[in-house]
């Protein structure tokens, strides 16, 4: 068994979706994971999910779930949220940047030109998708510093390194947003060398959001999605792992990941 007993995590954007997933993966693994995102009990979001029914969850799987209600938009919430980390906890080994202001999936998968979207569809999926881990990354680290050793892990996509194809029904701040993340993973790599503090990027499958369910016609049926608490279970085995500073800026796919780590890949 993957175990996490004792490691404070932060996994953002997961009242719902793959951070939900990923959130409730370390919890079965033990960890104490600070669970950020908008949707709250009090203000739930369109989708179902909140950040508070994932910390019960968690703690219900064997770890401890928290519930912060932030918006990665508000550097200020931000801040706080790891200023209270630090001072309940005293240190943070991983953080696992997920936070996406993502569209219905219709509009993502629309196939439509730059200059037939509507601009805050950049700002939504630029701002929280890449502008986010940045500032969560940038306040993180001293924490991690002060321990010598973290591990950052950037959830992000293939569209990293081939971007918008002819005929692909991607837009074009989808594919800017994860370019950027591959080169922020990059370039984060270049500047904590040394420190004892990993940082890698990984790409999930076609997973089986509250999105994607909702828009299951769109792919021609979901037989090869696979359930969000897929990708939570490898990022635990590769928490666990020892050899995980050897990864230090690299970009995995999950599904190879999980056949180096032994998590059995549904078939």
């Amino acid at each position: 068994m993957t175990t996490l007993n004792g490691m404070v995590t932060v996994v953002t954007g997961a009242s719902r979706g793959i951070g939900r997933g990923i959130a409730l993966g370390l919890g079965e693994a033990g960890a104490t994971v600070y669970i950020t995102g908008r949707s709250t009990e009090s203000a739930p979001g369109d989708l179902p999910g909140t950040v508070n029914r994932t910390a019960a969850e968690v703690t219900a799987a064997g770890g401890h779930g928290i519930a912060v209600a932030c918006d990665h938009r508000d550097d200020d919430a931000v801040a706080s949220l790891f200023d209270r980390i630090h001072a309940e906890q005293g240190r943070l080994d991983v953080l696992i940047n997920n936070a996406q202001a993502s569209p219905p999936q219709p509009v993502l998968w629309s196939g439509k030109p730059f200059w037939q979207l509507p601009t805050h569809l950049w700002d939504d999926l630029v701002d929280i998708g890449l502008r986010s881990h940045f500032i969560a990354s940038a306040r993180a680290v001293p924490i991690m510093l002060n321990s010598g050793r973290g591990l950052i892990i950037n959830i992000a996509s293939h569209y990293a390194t081939t971007g918008k194809t002819p005929g692909d029904d991607s837009i074009a701040p989808y594919s800017v947003a994860k370019a950027g993340l591959h080169r922020l993973t990059s370039d984060m790599a270049t500047d904590l060398a040394g420190t004892g503090i990993t940082v890698v990027e990984v790409w999930p499958p076609l997973t089986r959001t509250e999105g994607v369910l909702a828009a299951a016609e769109m792919f021609g049926g979901l037989t090869g999605a696979r359930e969000p608490i897929l990708t939570g279970r490898v990022l635990a085995a590769l928490i666990a792992a020892p050899d995980w500073p050897q990864r230090h800026g690299q970009a995995l796919a999950l599904k190879p990941l999980a056949g180096e780590l032994g998590v059995p890949w549904p078939s």
